[in-house]
């Protein structure tokens, strides 16, 4: 069986369509269409159903693809580190959410890049939790963190950790409530309050609203921006509430910098997963990586 054909074949397969992975291959839609189409005469089976937008595995395809894809994998990682001994240093591609990645799992990472003969080089992305599945599926990346679970066999998943969530604002927010610790539901007192967030939906700040105090936040985002480092940032120049991992904010109460708001008996948790392509743990330094952060995550929590 040609190479090329599966190679072709497991991108499809990834990706989910055939426009997006002939722009993965450079090559043109007509050509990816053919190659499939050989592959299929040649199994006598049909691998993909086609439909409006993209396409579906067949079982056969699906079961080709998990066999096919951990060992092309290890083809394309030998033709990119090549044979001799000068070359040997492999390179792991991680993706993750950027706060969760810069402050957790790069700095534990960089621990094993320097050490001779079985380090590797490091390069990171950031992106969200769609983008970095999707990057992973489409075989841009090696492993990936997610806050979402992926379904089907193509990706495992193992849980890495879960996150506190903390509902903190500057020291003179809860002066103005007339008390750090509002027993009675977030109505009215907390609903004056002006909320930091990271996107128009306030994702943090609903999750913690609907299971904390089984209801909606009030408020608008009065400060919206992408990151949950510069959340912080306003939420301690006293823009308003924010939501955010404790992990992320410990320094800050410790300091005094923010304070919490509320304190369930129960805070509201977040789990992170380690996710790679299903089969390429065979492969060292993927392996290496994986196991180191699963052991450094022990301290995380």
């Amino acid at each position: 069986m040609d190479l090329a054909l599966l190679r072709t074949f497991v991108t499809v397969h990834r990706a989910g369509s055939f426009t997006r992975a002939a722009a993965l291959l450079g090559l043109s839609q007509p050509a990816v269409t053919s190659q499939i189409r050989t592959l299929e005469r040649q199994l006598g089976r049909p691998l993909f159903l086609r439909q409006a937008r993209g396409v579906t595995p067949t079982s056969i395809g699906d079961e080709l693809a998990h066999k096919a894809a951990p060992h092309l994998d290890a083809l394309v990682e030998i033709t990119e580190t090549g044979l001799d001994d000068d070359s040997s240093l492999r390179t792991l591609h991680l993706a993750g959410p950027p706060e969760f990645t810069a402050e957790r799992a790069l700095p534990a990472l960089t621990e094993l890049t320097g050490e001779d003969g079985q380090g590797f080089a490091l390069r990171a992305s950031f992106g969200t939790a769609e983008e970095t599945l999707e990057g992973l599926s489409a075989g841009h990346h090696d492993l990936a963190i997610s806050t979402a679970q992926p379904r089907g066999a193509l990706l495992t998943a193992t849980a890495l950790c879960d996150e506190e969530h903390v509902l903190v604002a500057a020291p003179r927010w809860s002066e103005q409530l007339g008390t750090g610790q509002p027993d009675c539901g977030p109505e009215p007192a907390l609903d004056k309050v002006p909320v930091v967030e990271v996107h128009e939906s306030l994702p943090f700040v609903s999750r913690y609203w609907a299971s904390v105090f089984d209801s909606h936040p009030a408020a608008p985002g009065t400060v919206i921006v992408p990151d949950l480092r510069a959340v912080l940032a306003c939420a301690v120049a006293g823009a308003g509430l924010a939501v955010l991992p404790r992990y992320l904010c410990a320094a800050a109460l410790e300091r005094g910098d923010v304070v919490a708001l509320h304190e369930p008996a129960v805070p509201p948790l977040r789990t992170y997963f380690l996710v790679v392509r299903t089969g390429t743990l065979a492969m060292p330094h993927i392996a290496r990586a994986h196991d180191w952060l699963l052991r450094s995550s022990a301290d995380w929590c």
